[in-house]
């Protein structure tokens, strides 16, 4: 089920944009699995969560971010010290995934919520702090002495199917 939505985000991310888009982290495909002949479709059961398995995200903050394949880099960097730490203590983050494009020089981040509720309830006051660290994370590793090297070019939400 999981690797079905996974499947359907990527179809929905390509969609969006319609060029080739690179990971920014080497992912490794899911193991190949036998394909048996039906005589008719499968129709998807609803299962119990198994012991350990992640759980399913109600919403997918989607965001994109001017990154130039110069400093490509320096915005993972910002990204590993800033909110990727942050995230990682939330209570309701299931995780996010980071792309680059190549053609458009732009990050897409999806980042998975197990309520909308969980975040949006976060304090303005404590997004405002970890982007402003990430700006100047960015800002050290690309030697910029003002503003953020890597603006917000859209931002939205997708609710899995």
């Amino acid at each position: 089920m999981l690797v079905q939505r996974l499947v359907l985000l990527a179809w929905v991310a390509a969609l969006l944009l319609p060029v080739a888009v690179q990971p920014a982290f080497a992912l490794q495909p899911p193991p190949a699995r036998a394909m048996t002949a039906s005589p008719q479709p499968a129709i998807p059961q609803p299962t119990a969560p198994q012991p350990g398995a992640p759980e399913q995200a109600a919403v997918v903050e989607q965001l994109r971010l001017r990154v130039p394949a110069a400093e490509r880099q320096a915005w993972l960097e910002a990204e590993r010290g800033s909110w990727g730490p942050w995230l990682e203590r939330r209570e309701g983050f299931l995780g996010r995934d980071l792309y680059w494009d190549p053609a458009r020089e732009e990050a897409t981040l999806l980042i998975r919520w197990a309520s909308r509720a969980q975040w949006q309830a976060i304090p303005t006051g404590e997004l405002a702090a970890v982007q402003e660290r990430f700006e100047r994370i960015a800002r050290q590793a690309t030697g910029r002495s003002r503003g953020n090297p890597f603006p917000l070019v859209f931002e939205g939400e997708l609710e899995p199917q």
